[in-house]
């Protein structure tokens, strides 16, 4: 997530981004973008840069373990194939 002074930083520079005539009149725009900024962001689902590595970490684990369950269950199906086998000789 943005921290409060990125936030500020975004919204100073759509201030600044402004007309000067607009600039000078509206009294508190640079904190009304702020706000804004802040709400929509709030609404989106996003995470920080660590949080995301630590998912994508799990994740890795998560696919190996499965690709060894997979190869087990594999071996287990071919066993009782074969076992099935030999109790119909």
């Amino acid at each position: 997530m943005l921290n409060p002074q990125q936030i500020e930083n975004m919204a100073k520079q759509f201030t600044e981004a402004l007309p000067l005539g607009l600039r000078q009149t509206a009294q508190g725009v640079e904190e009304q973008f702020k706000k804004v900024l802040q709400g929509q962001l709030n609404k989106l689902d996003i995470v920080s840069r660590e949080e995301f590595e630590i998912q994508q970490q799990m994740l890795l684990k998560m696919r190996k373990r499965l690709d060894e369950l997979t190869v087990q269950v594999q071996q287990m199906q071919k066993q009782c194939e074969a076992d099935a086998n030999l109790d119909k000789a």
